[in-house]
């Protein structure tokens, strides 16, 4: 595709350059960090279609009652008395995998990463910025009900042991919905931290097509993360009977605090997260060397997300995350003299068998935020001597994106209903059994196990959903009950919005 201006483009051009505007999209702009250093003839998939669906499947896994425009028509209302149980408002928010529980800790990361994608991104996201705006508002107006009363976060709806006992839609739920918190008592840091994130990061992304709700979010942010950092703990210790072992905190809750801070500090410009950082930084993990970014673990995502504060904002101060960020994109590189990451055969990032597609999304996000960094500072990763560009950054996480549409052993798309040849057998409650408009009755607790169980393909398309993926021999047996490669999340879809943007726009789809 050759670059041509029409007529009434040369016109809009010349009236921006006139009016020294920096029009968005103006390819002639210098300091532009999208600038694309080298001009894709042809795209081998449809990156824009892939990004309608990654955010309609947020869509599918709504709770509460659903808006007139629902695009998953299969799906209808359910936990309408959500909260009930302790006289709270409970109802809203997702279901964060397969199952009919609302955890509060992976719903605030997915909440963070889903704006995360917005900020960097959203510039370029077109008719699709609606759509990715309403998939985070679904989660911050939840959020906002979870932290209602001061120094109090209702962190968990549904027990997950029962829920797990039965395979049935989540408008039929007749588990208990039990309702669990943190407060002063019994500490959560790491999901208050979270949770402070979240709604600091959305506050950037209403700013200003809704300044009074961003308004709201940035206080709330303020409160959530006063109780986080005044009365430390994991929630895990108080809630493990609960929490344990589906979102268990492993990483401890260091990683939180420092990661709402540093998203505090983005939102606020507030000195005081600054000095926060500076002085808490080092205790909090700041230059422990993982590489693993989930929902889990935020070390990582913090040192990119404090890198631009040094490279684009020239804070000097945070020197010593863009070494911390160069660390983490080292690990990554093949071949480099730090390098730690595994691949499988086929080229897929492989952290671990559960669920490993999250780390592929979260790292392409990484990769590709941190390529827009550097481009903006004129800077590269240097790995032991060995130059490392954005370019190089952008073609990792690209080579990762097109693994998960469709170019790996299999040829297989890991993202649902994209592509033609994707999983047919989710492990997804409501994906696998008959809709409500197909079999009005009730299908009982133990009745969903004969579908669960069926050979057949889910008769309702999670359309968008990206699933757990192959193991590491790129294999991938397509089995229900096999939750672990199976199952999609809404944190592994949240960051590939990010990732799915930048290459659809950066190969002309948007």
């Amino acid at each position: 595709m050759g670059f041509s201006l029409s007529p009434l483009a040369l016109v809009v051009l010349l009236a921006c350059l006139t009016a020294l505007h920096q029009c968005n999209g103006n390819p002639f702009r210098r300091n532009n960090p999208f600038r694309h250093h080298h001009h894709h003839r042809f795209a081998k998939h449809n990156y824009r279609d892939a990004l309608t669906k990654s955010i309609m499947f947020f869509e599918g896994q709504r709770s509460g009652r659903l808006p007139s425009n629902q695009r998953i028509t299969w799906r209808r209302d359910s936990g309408l008395s959500d909260g009930a149980a302790m006289h709270v408002d409970l109802v809203g928010g997702y279901y964060d995998a397969g199952d009919n529980v609302k955890f509060g800790f992976p719903m605030a990361f997915t909440t963070t990463m889903l704006s995360w994608s917005v900020i960097e991104f959203g510039g370029l996201m077109k008719g699709e910025l609606q759509n990715a705006k309403q998939a985070i508002r679904w989660a911050t107006d939840y959020l906002l009900k979870a932290t209602a009363h001061p120094d109090t976060i209702y962190v968990q709806v549904g027990d997950a042991n029962q829920d797990h006992s039965c395979w049935e839609r989540p408008e039929d739920m007749d588990t208990p919905r039990s309702v669990f918190k943190i407060d002063k008592n019994s500490p959560g840091s790491d999901v208050a931290g979270e949770t402070a994130a979240a709604l600091a990061a959305a506050s950037l992304v209403f700013r200003r097509s809704d300044p009074t709700y961003s308004k709201l979010l940035t206080r709330r942010a303020i409160r959530v993360f006063q109780f986080a950092d005044k009365y430390r703990g994991p929630y895990s210790n108080g809630l493990k009977k609960v929490v344990c072992p589906f979102y268990c905190s492993y990483s401890g809750y260091q990683d939180e605090l420092l990661w709402g801070a540093a998203w505090l500090h983005r939102a606020t410009r507030n000195p005081t997260y600054l000095n926060y950082i500076q002085v808490n930084g080092q205790i909090l993990g700041a230059a422990e060397f993982d590489n693993t970014f989930g929902w889990d673990n935020k070390h990582v995502g913090a040192r990119i997300l404090l890198s631009k504060a040094f490279l684009v904002q020239r804070l000097k101060t945070l020197h010593d995350y863009k070494g911390h960020a160069d660390n983490f994109i080292c690990s990554l590189i093949p071949g480099a003299p730090f390098s730690s990451a595994q691949y499988t055969p086929g080229g897929l990032l492989f952290k671990m068998s559960d669920s490993n597609m999250q780390y592929v999304t979260s790292t392409s996000f990484l990769l590709l935020t941190y390529a827009k960094y550097l481009t903006s500072a004129h800077q590269v990763v240097n790995c032991g001597g060995t130059r490392v560009t954005p370019k190089r950054l952008r073609t990792i996480a690209k080579k990762q994106v097109d693994y998960l549409l469709g170019d790996n052993p299999l040829k297989m798309s890991y993202m649902v209903g994209y592509g033609p040849r994707y999983p047919q057998r989710i492990h997804h409650r409501g994906s696998s059994l008959p809709s409500v408009a197909n079999h009005p009755a009730k299908i009982q607790c133990s009745a969903g196990f004969n579908f669960m169980k069926s050979q057949s393909p889910n008769p309702n398309i999670l359309v968008g959903a990206v699933i757990g993926g192959p193991d590491q021999n790129d294999r991938f047996p397509d089995q229900r009950s096999d939750f672990e490669q199976s199952e999609p999340a809404t944190y592994i879809n949240a960051p590939l919005v990010g990732a799915l943007t930048y290459l659809a726009h950066s190969f002309g789809q948007l």
